[in-house]
């Protein structure tokens, strides 16, 4: 899938009732990269221009979570020399969206990319990626891998379909972190590419699968905004299982998309998720409440 029509299957939203219609978005409408924040002990983020960056800083080298938009490289490695002079030895991509790849090429070819295997199998078909050697992974997991060991081990996790069909889960154990990417991306329904194997049904069973697995985190580094704790990740599952026995019941009963998004009340702790206002700093995607009329529509559709 090319750039554009990727962006154009997450972005375009179809005017119906509450939905705005969402241009092509440029690097100014992303949040200006940030400056590196301490996360825990030798891991930091790097926030804005896209995806949020995850720095693992281990004894031999520089271990990076994600890479933003095209163009952002030198701004990242800036912002990695200032906790340390080590090299990058290896990228992990959460996903194959191009505001999580877009500066892979700008790292040299000596740095191990890593993602799953199916979002391999997407970037090999993405033209502005796939014929760039530095930009492809060098190697792929099926369900579970872990790169580094001891304390300075990663351990990469696959659970099933959710914001596309190859999203990782990359954990820090030591460190007792989480990085979730665009599964986990802000406090509202994420974006579904279910043209690259993403899925509003089975969304809230893969979170299922995570809370299930993964043991001893308590901090997770979501895919855009700031850090925020396993509670707030198991709250955020617990809405989208919500958000999808409302869409399922509303189907059934032969209710229309908008007639079920304003009959869904779920407790006070979730408004939030239904807000009626822009994302922040991702305004080109609508609101909150979009984002669940999105989703809803698109169980509707059984994708």
């Amino acid at each position: 899938m090319n750039r554009a029509g990727l962006v154009a299957g997450l972005l375009a939203l179809a005017v119906s009732g509450a939905m705005v219609r969402a241009q092509q978005p440029r690097p100014d409408q992303f949040e200006p990269i940030g400056p590196i924040q301490k996360v825990r002990d030798n891991l930091y983020m790097i926030p804005g221009q896209g995806g949020n960056t995850a720095v693992f800083v281990t004894g031999t080298g520089i271990v990076l979570v994600d890479t933003k938009l095209v163009n952002n490289g030198k701004a990242i490695l800036e912002r990695v020399a200032s906790v340390s002079k080590l090299p990058i030895t290896t990228i992990i991509n959460t996903h194959s969206h191009f505001d999580h790849i877009g500066s892979n090429e700008a790292f040299p070819a000596t740095v191990d990319v890593v993602t799953h295997e199916n979002t391999r199998a997407v970037m090999a078909k993405d033209p502005t990626v796939k014929d760039k050697p530095q930009a492809m992974p060098d190697r792929t997991f099926k369900d579970r891998l872990t790169i580094g060991q001891g304390a300075e081990r990663v351990e990469l996790y696959y659970f099933g379909a959710a914001h596309t069909g190859g999203d990782a889960f990359v954990v820090f154990p030591t460190q007792r972190v989480m990085s979730a990417g665009d599964v986990y991306p802000w406090k509202a329904a994420p974006v579904i590419d279910d043209a690259s194997g993403g899925s509003a049904v089975a969304l809230p069973d893969t979170l299922d699968q995570v809370m299930r697995t993964v043991k001893g985190v308590d901090t997770v580094i979501p895919g855009h905004m700031g850090l925020a704790t396993w509670a707030d990740f198991v709250e955020f599952g617990e809405f989208n299982r919500q958000l999808l026995t409302a869409a399922r019941a509303g189907k059934a009963a032969g209710r229309t998309v908008d007639q079920t998004l304003a009959g869904f009340k779920p407790p006070a702790r979730f408004d939030a998720y239904l807000a009626n206002q822009p994302l922040k700093g991702l305004e080109f995607l609508g609101t909150a409440r979009d984002r669940a009329r999105i989703n809803i529509e698109l169980v509707y559709k059984g994708k």
